[in-house]
This record gives structure tokens, sequence and C-alpha cells, in this order.
């Protein structure tokens, strides 16, 4: 792993933003995982954005970073957690 990469998994695990649950992006339910950041960001007093924006930074933050190490499948799965979390905020 280089550098960056220890960069980005440490992000991804260790925001300072939002507690993530466990395996979160790899999740196989994308509506499942639109809630659960949504709780989790909700529910920060760590974040510095509005919700909305800190779980939908945190999702877009992983599909980049993962780039082509994800498999097309769960990118697809990731994508329409987007959507979800849009639904959820209001914002569709």
């Amino acid at each position: 792993m280089t550098k960056t990469d220890n960069w980005s998994v440490r992000v991804t695990r260790e925001s300072s933003a939002l507690d993530l649950e466990e395996g979160v992006f790899t999740w196989g339910d994308p509506v499942r995982i639109a809630q659960s950041l949504k709780r989790s960001a909700d529910k920060s007093a760590r974040r510095k954005a509005p919700p909305f924006r800190s779980a939908m930074s945190m999702l877009v933050f992983y599909i980049n970073r993962a780039g082509r190490n994800l498999d097309e499948n769960q990118k697809r799965i990731l994508e329409h957690a987007k959507d979800e979390l849009r639904k959820l905020y209001g914002r569709d």
C-alpha cells in the first residue's frame, strides 16, 4: 500500500465527522447503506457540514477512492445508494 492508500483507508475507517457502521460500503442493499449514512450524519456532533452533505461526501469519497478496485456490481449499488440518500433527505 502507498501512503495515499493508507490515508484513504484511514479516513474511511476513522472519519472525524461520522461514526460509520462496520463494512457499510460493502453491503448489498443501497437503501440500508443510505439509512446507515443518514443515521451517522444526523447524530454526529463533530461534522462541519449539514448532515446530507456529510453523508453524501463520505459516500462519494469512498466511491472515488476505491476507483478501479471497486467491483462493478458494488459500484452500481453505491451509486444507487446516492439516489436513496437524496430521497431520505427530500432532495430527489
